[in-house]
């Protein structure tokens, strides 16, 4: 088998792999508390890669040591707010409206760009974030003008809103000439150690608690976490970006919504309502908008810059 042909067979995987991570944690945080389970699922994934990551890890030593700040930071966006957050959302509300919510991020990345970098925004991209956020808001709010004018929230679907934004933060400030030298296996791994290690202050509260997860059925889940929604999505998406390129790689992120919808209905029976059909179309719709390549859409969509 080619490269091109492995690239394109394990990107074919990679959205499901992704999706996982919200599916499996809807089954685990069910028994095992939200810090508690992001540091078992992040110090497993670490161990796993360590093998591959030592070398790029220890290259690196000084780049990361002199952006210990920066290392810092996208330790705790990735690990509190997507992390612990995701996992303590569940606890609230739905893997469908969750993903649906969370795969809204590439809009709220343009966002992000927007207000901390001074990102240039295209017609269509604004477009394309009014439709998006209009269908995180038709989730949020389950398609009732009811329920918006009693302003009734789930708490679990603002915290993904939050946990979106947390992603979109660390995305851009993933991006920083200061930690570009890091080879993308040493981050993640040093992002995962440091990020687990985070979760301890509030994980002992939980294991005194609630206990230290014991039954086969919990580890199955954290290590379903570990391995396939940490290690498989980050080797597959990276294989691809390194063999087909960041743009080609970068469609299955199209995928993410109904992949992740279609997990949630067949394993863990949740309902598909109207509203999250509608809020499907509109996330989705918008994501297209504003993230897909310029040559791809019809001349219309591709207008010019505003600041």
């Amino acid at each position: 088998m080619s490269p091109t042909t492995l690239a394109y067979a394990l990107l074919a995987f990679c959205p499901f792999f992704m999706a996982s991570n919200i599916i499996i944690g809807a089954v685990a945080v069910r028994t095992v508390e939200p810090f508690t389970l992001t540091f078992l699922r992040w110090g497993l994934a670490f161990l796993i890669i360590l093998p591959f990551a030592w070398r790029a890890m220890i290259k690196s030593r000084e780049t990361l040591i002199r952006q210990w700040r920066l290392v810092l930071l996208n330790s705790f966006l990735l690990m509190v707010p997507c992390g612990a957050g995701v996992y303590w959302s569940l606890k609230y509300t739905s893997a469908t409206n969750g993903t649906l919510i969370y795969t809204a991020t590439p809009v709220l990345i343009i966002v992000m760009e927007w207000l901390f970098r001074g990102r240039a925004i295209s017609t269509r991209e604004i477009i394309g974030i009014l439709f998006a956020m209009c269908g995180i808001l038709c989730i949020i709010f389950k398609g009732s003008l009811a329920v918006m004018m009693d302003v009734q929230f789930n708490a679990g679907d603002l915290l993904f809103v939050v946990a979106a934004s947390g992603f979109a933060i660390y995305s851009v400030v993933s991006k920083s000439k200061a930690l570009q030298p890091v080879p993308m296996v040493g981050m993640f791994a040093v992002v995962a150690v440091v990020g687990a290690l985070m979760q301890i202050p509030v994980m002992a509260f939980e294991l005194v608690e609630y206990g230290f997860p014991q039954a086969l059925d919990q580890w199955l889940s954290i290590g379903g976490l570990a391995l396939v929604a940490s290690v498989l999505a980050f080797i597959t998406y990276q294989y691809g970006i390194l063999v087909l390129g960041p743009s080609t790689a970068g469609m299955v992120m199209y995928l993410l919504p109904p992949v992740g919808v279609l997990l949630a209905v067949v394993f863990l029976g949740e309902d598909f309502k109207t509203f999250h059909l509608f809020g499907l179309v509109l996330v989705m719709s918008g994501i297209i908008l504003a993230t897909f390549p310029r040559r791809y859409l019809p001349q219309m969509f591709t207008g010019s810059k505003v600041s």
